[in-house]
């Protein structure tokens, strides 16, 4: 009789350690590549977003759209209804189809009839709206109130290509994103997002994504991730600086104070 002859149990061993080591090389790979994906989708749907904001200042006398989500104002509607829960803070969310609702009340949904572009494929689950609009574009502006900087109208924008109007981050909050014009402090927590950076959209219809250059901002974000510490945090590090200028920079055009770093 012939004998069969079968794998080993070394030779097992080793062919399993032979795909373990393969996958360990190939899983951070494809996470990034899908990540990759994510960021891609994200990015389209803030720039289809810009544009929809455009398309209204156009049919509007150049009047930009209320940027305080969910918080209207004599003869301004929010560019989207309320989506947030008053417990925002603690993670408690309104039901999806509230938010729905909201969102196709909002001044922009004429322009931009999509639910799915109003939330960034890597969101928290059950938040539909991720986007909010700069402090600077017709938001709060609780940074500065000062005219030519606090922006009604978009032809006041000097620089459409490196201002602005839409920023990802990651959960859905109230009014706008508030940044600091003349401290050296921000407001808002840096959001964190696609690989330790943020996604932009600016007021010439282009969308960007950038990425931190201070650790202490990507700990500081992730930290406050989905929470609020407040206003008045300040980076640790040169990098960390200059995270905060950009922001600033982008959001009021320049900075109302001398760097000190």
């Amino acid at each position: 009789m012939k004998r069969r002859r079968g794998f080993t149990l070394i030779e097992l061993l080793v062919v399993i350690a032979i795909i373990a080591v393969l996958m360990a090389v190939l899983l951070p790979s494809l996470h990034r590549a899908r990540e990759q994906g994510k960021r891609a989708v994200c990015l389209d749907n803030m720039r289809q977003l810009v544009v929809a904001w455009m398309m209204y200042a156009e049919a509007n006398n150049e009047k930009m759209v209320n940027g305080m989500a969910g918080i209207p104002r004599p003869h301004e509607v929010p560019w989207v209804g309320r989506c947030w829960h008053d417990e925002f803070r603690r993670g408690v969310q309104l039901p999806e189809e509230e938010q729905l609702a909201a969102i196709r009340q909002g001044a922009l949904w004429p322009y931009c009839g999509d639910v799915k572009l109003y939330r960034c494929p890597t969101g928290y689950r059950s938040e539909m709206l991720t986007y909010s609009i700069m402090d600077s574009m017709n938001g709060s502006g609780d940074g500065t109130k000062s005219r030519g900087l606090h922006l009604k109208n978009r032809t006041e924008i000097r620089r459409p290509g490196s201002m602005a109007v839409f920023i990802d981050e990651g959960w859905v909050t109230p009014d706008s994103f508030a940044v600091y014009y003349s401290q050296e402090y921000w407001w808002d927590d840096p959001p964190v997002r696609h690989g330790d950076g943020v996604n932009l959209s600016f007021a010439d219809g282009h969308s960007e994504s950038w990425k931190w250059a201070g650790t202490d901002t990507i700990k500081h974000g992730r930290e406050f991730s989905r929470k609020f510490a407040g206003p008045g945090w300040q980076p640790q590090t040169d990098d960390g600086f200059d995270d905060l200028y950009a922001v600033q920079k982008t959001t009021w055009g320049k900075l109302g104070y001398k760097p000190t770093h």
